[in-house]
């Protein structure tokens, strides 16, 4: 991701007709896009990456988790294999309470 995004302005008409490409160019090349309507900027489209850094940047504490996550390749299992270690987790803890 860039540092620094781009930021367009377009009318709102434009925003409604090229809605797709606005869209991609968000995503491929990071770029914002004022819409504004009758000279007045109304609304900001920007890529959810890019507004969660802006508007609300994660803690140093779950920064820390997504690290260690990315060491250990943990951020690359899917759901249905996040909720079978969950699975397998809440059984070993039955079976310590049981016995």
């Amino acid at each position: 991701m860039k540092s620094t995004p781009a930021t367009n302005v377009v009318s709102a008409l434009t925003a409604r007709t090229q809605l797709g490409q606005i869209l991609e160019r968000v995503k491929k090349n990071n770029e914002r896009f004022v819409v504004d309507r009758r000279g007045e900027p109304q609304a900001v489209i920007m890529s959810m990456e890019d507004y969660i850094k802006t508007m609300a940047p994660p803690p140093t504490w779950l920064k820390g988790i997504w690290e260690a996550s990315e060491r250990r390749q943990t951020n690359r299992l899917t759901v249905r294999e996040i909720n079978a270690e969950i699975a397998t987790a809440r059984r070993e803890v039955r079976k310590k309470k049981a016995g």
